[in-house]
């Protein structure tokens, strides 16, 4: 006997004239499957597995192609150099306290990347796209130093002092930064990448500089170079930034899980939160009397609401 397996996108049944409309609601251009049979891009899965690089996979998978493996190399570094900054990172705490209310890991692991957003999480993709937007500039290849400082200037007239991948509340050098830093300058000497978002970067570093501080480029903004050097979008490096953050919201809920614990909130126990509410006051006379008479059994019309005009 034969096993009776579904058609699948390559085997469409030609005697059900809506059999195509149907397939093709579903339209994709990622995985073909069909009985014995999973094409990942073209590529027999068995012919990746064991051969290729998981972020050469991620890299296959949102972007069509294989990368060469020095380009997946560099989308190693940014992938690794995300996965964690310790528990007070809000995806992470999130995370353990949802962990402690008898939910299961998958819940635990999305209650934390359910808050990775424009303010959390998103400093990458702005990055992106304010160094994209200095490269792209026509004036750029004449005078990169003047262009990143109108771009600078008119990304903080329009959103504060504030500027996404530049500096760090905890490092005055993000460690993250330098290593993969050392790594791209590597890979522009070899011709990997052309290295124009790393001069725009470098350029918005000295015009923070000449404004009187020292801010480094920090882990959000280095990410955004490599992306950008690699050729990758600036929203889909929002969802690569995800991806990586979330094994380390998979290993912080799973140790709280081993730790036990029920409702661990935000803070210990024997510490609580400032009330800003009003003083002790009473119950207006109206409501009083009705709870008198409730208690006396007393219920044919007496206790409607008092008239609060």
């Amino acid at each position: 006997m034969t096993a009776d397996f579904p058609a699948g996108p390559s085997e469409k049944r030609r005697d059900d004239p809506g059999a195509s409309a149907i397939a093709d609601w579903w339209r994709s251009s990622i995985t073909d499957i069909a009985p014995n049979q999973i094409r990942v891009r073209g590529y027999p899965i068995q012919d990746l597995i064991g051969t290729i690089t998981f972020p050469a996979m991620v890299w296959l998978m949102t972007r069509g192609e294989l990368p060469s493996p020095q380009q997946a190399r560099l989308l190693e570094t940014v992938l690794v150099a995300g996965v964690d900054h310790g528990p007070l990172a809000p995806s992470l705490s999130i995370a353990r306290m949802a962990a402690t209310c008898g939910v299961g890991l998958n819940n635990a692991m999305a209650s934390g990347v359910n808050v990775l957003g424009d303010v959390h999480g998103g400093a990458g993709e702005q990055c992106m796209e304010l160094l994209g937007g200095i490269v792209r500039d026509p004036a750029f290849a004449g005078d990169p130093a003047q262009v990143a400082r109108a771009h600078v200037e008119a990304f903080q007239a329009a959103n504060g002092r504030y500027l996404p991948g530049f500096g760090h509340r905890y490092h005055k050098i993000d460690p993250r930064s330098v290593r993969i830093s050392a790594l791209l300058e590597e890979a522009v000497s070899q011709r990997i990448v052309e290295g124009g978002a790393l001069e725009a970067a470098r350029k918005v570093e000295a015009v923070l500089a000449t404004n009187g501080r020292v801010v480094p480029i920090n882990i959000d903004g280095i990410t955004a170079v490599v992306l950008l050097e690699l050729g990758f979008p600036a929203a889909l490096g929002r969802g690569l930034f995800i991806l990586s953050r979330s094994v380390g919201i998979c290993a912080h809920a799973w140790e709280q899980m081993q730790e036990g614990g029920r409702i661990k909130g935000p803070v210990p126990k024997e510490f609580t939160y400032s009330y800003q509410g009003p003083a002790l006051r009473s119950v207006p006379q109206g409501w009083t009397a009705r709870t008198r008479r409730l208690t006396a059994g007393e219920s044919n019309g007496a206790d409607q609401l008092p008239d609060q005009n």
